[in-house]
């Protein structure tokens, strides 16, 4: 190599070197003032929140910039912070340069997103719904409005804290991986954007969502996918049951199915759903009446809004719930009583709100009380506005003693012994209700502590008295039973039946049947036709529904 040409590369190679000595400088010049600008122009865009950006470093040499730790802040409680994202990549995608187009790629490395209970509250009472918030914008302009081909979320974090004693909502590994967002405006129903999610759920559960999604729908984004839960432990939510009056222990669940949630459609097919070993308990106080009776109003209403609608399609095919308990805890009654359904298993297939899905068959196996054999089967057809249900029950040999606070709460008396069986079958056919309920008693004993060791007054010793010599006149019956038969009708919101009925029919069978066997009281002329409107009113001789059952050991 000549002298001349050593020189020229010596000369090349400085300014090279020059060069990049003054980029980098540059570089490290500009990070301060595109600090500033970049958290601008993000704050700028958003409502109710605030970003604070600490530190951003420019990368020259791969055309990219890095934020670095990060947070955002609801300004209604900015303690603590939102989220915290521990390192924010934006580079340009080198594979669209190639086909002559300039896009970004989003890379969030270690975000933590932290909400309590306060900071949801606040959100809804806030004028701008979320998806209004302004993100989308605030994600364009990290990207100097480029638009975003690629979105990455790498070792994620939520976590919801609520009030109480209550462990953390917590969803930790979080995956997240969305491509070609930058996608033109697509036809409706049409999801042009991969979408992959995975993460840890609490401690031991999995979650999986795995499919398409539009991200220039409007007013929020649309997405179609495939959704698996795997042992997701349910005493997890307790938090927000315990708003609705409603506990639960222990228990996990399973499921897998799809879902459809876009601007114009909300769809949601589960293939199979599994609950392992979960105990749910209903709450029923005099503090929270008022407020029961409206969110079941309000259920109600929801649901008669999703039946046969063509936009909504709800399903599960088949949900099975095995080895749990249901109870009832009336604190509002006195004394105050539970009810629970133990070693439950239920079997539910082909649910929806569509009517061309078909009937539902609902099948309940469990124990009363603990000791009460209990099978219940349910056929309902979703209609527009209602259902329509044919329901079967058979509780056989609950243990009255177990149930002396409802007979005590309800009944004024206070059962020693005995056994009860339930026999019904109910049916409601465009909001109409109909059916029977049987109750069957057998070995019934009276007394008890009475009153906690008060005296108990003249009226109920005479009441106890005389049940208790009912109870001795069955005994001589063949087999010391005695039933009553309660027909049910009118609508399904307020069905038609009396407390007095049950104790007419009871004393009729216990006493007249007892004493004057093949006894009959004279039949009375037919009752005439009540005026519309009018309250149905059940006389003392008419005779048990066609559809009732035999009064026998076996039930119907």
């Amino acid at each position: 190599m000549t002298h001349g040409t050593r020189r020229r590369w010596l000369w090349l190679t400085g300014l090279l070197a020059l060069l990049v000595v003054l980029t980098y400088a540059a570089a490290r010049f500009a990070d301060e003032p595109l600090r500033r600008y970049m958290e601008h122009k993000v704050n700028e865009r958003l409502t109710g929140y605030t970003v604070r950006i600490p530190a951003l470093h420019v990368h020259p040499w791969t055309v990219s910039l890095d934020l670095r730790n990060a947070t955002i802040f609801q300004d209604a409680n900015p303690d603590p912070p939102v989220a915290a994202i521990g390192r924010l990549t934006v580079s340009v995608d080198w594979r669209a340069l190639v086909h002559r187009r300039i896009v970004a790629d989003i890379t969030f490395d270690r975000p933590t997103v932290y909400v309590d209970l306060r900071q949801v509250r606040a959100e809804a009472k806030s004028d701008v719904p979320l998806q209004e918030k302004g993100w989308q914008e605030a994600l364009e302009a990290l990207a100097f409005d480029l638009k975003i081909n690629r979105l990455r979320v790498r070792d994620g974090d939520v976590t919801y804290v609520d009030r109480g004693p209550f462990k953390p909502l917590h969803l930790s590994a979080l995956q997240l991986s969305a491509e070609n967002i930058r996608n033109i405006r697509s036809p409706e129903r049409v999801y042009p954007s991969e979408l992959h999610l995975a993460a840890t759920v609490f401690e031991g559960g999995r979650l999986w969502v795995d499919g398409y999604a539009d991200f220039l729908a409007e007013p929020h984004v649309g997405v179609e996918a495939a959704v698996k839960l795997e042992q997701i432990q349910l005493d997890y939510f307790k938090p927000i049951t315990n708003r609705y009056n409603v506990g639960v222990r222990n228990g996990r669940l399973s499921l897998a199915g799809s879902f459809e949630y876009a601007p114009k459609i909300t769809r949601l097919v589960l293939d199979r759903v599994l609950v392992q070993g979960v105990e749910i308990e209903y709450i029923h106080s005099a503090r929270t009446a008022a407020v029961e009776k409206a969110r079941a109003r309000e259920t109600a209403q929801a649901a008669k809004q999703v039946a046969n609608r063509p936009s909504v399609e709800l399903a599960i095919e088949r949900l099975d719930i095995v080895k749990s308990s249901f109870g009832f805890v009336n604190q509002a009654a006195r004394p105050s009583y539970r009810i629970v359904l133990t070693d439950t298993d239920v079997s539910l297939e082909h649910l929806g709100n569509q009517r061309s899905q078909g009937p539902a068959i609902a099948r309940i196996r469990g124990r009363l009380m603990g000791s009460g054999e209990t099978h219940i089967t349910a056929t309902v057809q979703p209609q527009t506005g209602s259902a329509d249900i044919d329901l079967t029950a058979q509780i056989e040999r609950v243990d009255l003693a177990s149930m002396k606070d409802l007979v005590r709460a309800h009944g004024g008396l206070d059962v020693a012994g005995g056994e009860l069986s339930v026999y019904s079958e109910l049916r409601t056919k465009d909001g109409a209700l109909s059916g029977y309920v049987k109750p069957l008693f057998r070995d019934v004993k009276i007394g008890g502590d009475g009153d906690s060791g008060q005296e108990k007054s003249l009226r109920r010793r005479l009441y106890e008295g005389l049940v208790n010599v009912a109870g001795k006149i069955l005994r001589n019956r063949p087999r010391g039973e005695v039933a009553t038969v309660v027909t049910l009708g009118g609508r399904v919101d307020g069905p038609e039946f009396s407390r007095w009925q049950v104790v007419g029919r009871f004393l009729q069978n216990a006493f007249i049947k007892a004493i004057l066997p093949g006894y009959e009281e004279p039949k009375r002329p037919e009752e005439p036709k009540r005026p519309k409107g009018e309250p149905r009113t059940l006389r003392r001789d008419q005779p048990p529904p066609e559809a009732a059952p035999p009064m026998s050991r076996e039930g119907p």
